[in-house]
């Protein structure tokens, strides 16, 4: 229980509680490891739990009638999962896929909706957390209407080093690998365009790969390119 406790205060949503308020959402909290692969729901499965990222990294998408995938997001540690179906029942709006080992915090939503009832500054930050969502899925939709697939690539990479990189000798180093068919699925493209542009920004030295096939992001040499 007090691993728990200590965990949750590494989860923004968690981090400014009192040891009472901790205690509450310990209460009605589990913990389970997934290995790489795990799909923890799919799309259309009854929604009835909210997960939190204690360690790991999680692949949310889509997939269309024909089964072609749509990456919706990629989330690390201190992130929450779905974002939708707090105030209403439903089913999930997509899958949930671990890309790696990975630790959740697992809370029943029935029983998480009346913490937040108790605790009203919890719903203030999840309202915070769910614009943030907005704002960044507005952004996205603009970069599919308005920009070529080498600008939405280069925005893809800037967005993704700054949200999930590490800061190593002025680039970033993503934290989880990404295959070419991964990056077209999150900019809504076909993998052999992105393959292509991905080959000019790595002879450009906007974007390397190390050892382990981890992308490192050279974000300001992308940004004076856009």
């Amino acid at each position: 229980m007090h691993w728990v406790k200590e965990q949750l205060k590494t989860i923004s949503l968690f981090s400014q509680l009192s040891d009472e308020e901790l205690d509450a959402i310990v209460h009605i909290a589990t913990v389970r490891t997934c290995q790489p692969k795990t799909i923890v729901f799919m799309q259309g499965d009854p929604l009835d739990r909210v997960f939190f990222i204690v360690r790991g990294t999680v692949k949310i998408y889509k997939t269309d009638v024909s089964g072609k995938e749509q990456i919706v997001s990629i989330l690390h540690e201190g992130e929450m999962f779905p974002h939708t179906g707090f105030f209403g029942r439903g089913t999930y709006p997509a899958h949930a896929e671990m890309m790696n080992e990975t630790t959740l915090i697992v809370i029943p939503i029935e029983q998480f909706e009346q913490t937040l009832i108790c605790y009203p500054q919890l719903c203030i930050k999840l309202f915070r957390i769910m614009g943030e969502k907005i704002i960044e899925l507005q952004t996205r939709l603009e970069e599919l209407v308005f920009h070529n697939t080498a600008e939405q690539l280069a925005r893809l990479f800037i967005r993704l080093a700054k949200t999930s990189g590490v800061y190593v000798n002025g680039r970033y180093r993503l934290k989880a690998t990404l295959t070419t068919r991964e990056l077209a699925n999150m900019i809504g493209t076909a993998r052999e365009t992105v393959s292509r542009v991905l080959s000019q920004m790595k002879q450009q030295g906007f974007v390397t790969t190390d050892d382990n096939g981890y992308y490192i992001i050279d974000v300001d040499a992308l940004q004076q390119k856009r």
